[in-house]
């Protein structure tokens, strides 16, 4: 795949994959009181931010057309 996610974007993956693993890990470890499903949920949206921002491609950025990366 081509890659489409440019350096801003992949800046703001990797702070919000790091907020929702920090949440996440919060609600297992009793911190947050809510569901468990919460925190699964949360653990799988910060791998998948934490992925797309490593390999700069994104799924539904090639679904829709978008490309974040600098022109060059």
């Amino acid at each position: 795949m081509e890659q489409n996610v440019g350096e801003l974007d992949r800046t703001a993956r990797i702070a919000l994959g790091a907020i929702a693993g920090g949440a996440s890990l919060a609600i297992l470890g009793g911190i947050i009181s809510t569901s468990s499903l919460a925190a699964a949920v949360l653990g799988i949206v910060s791998v998948v931010l934490f992925v797309t921002a490593t390999t700069r491609t994104c799924g539904a950025y090639s679904l829709i057309g978008v490309n974040t990366c600098e022109r060059k």
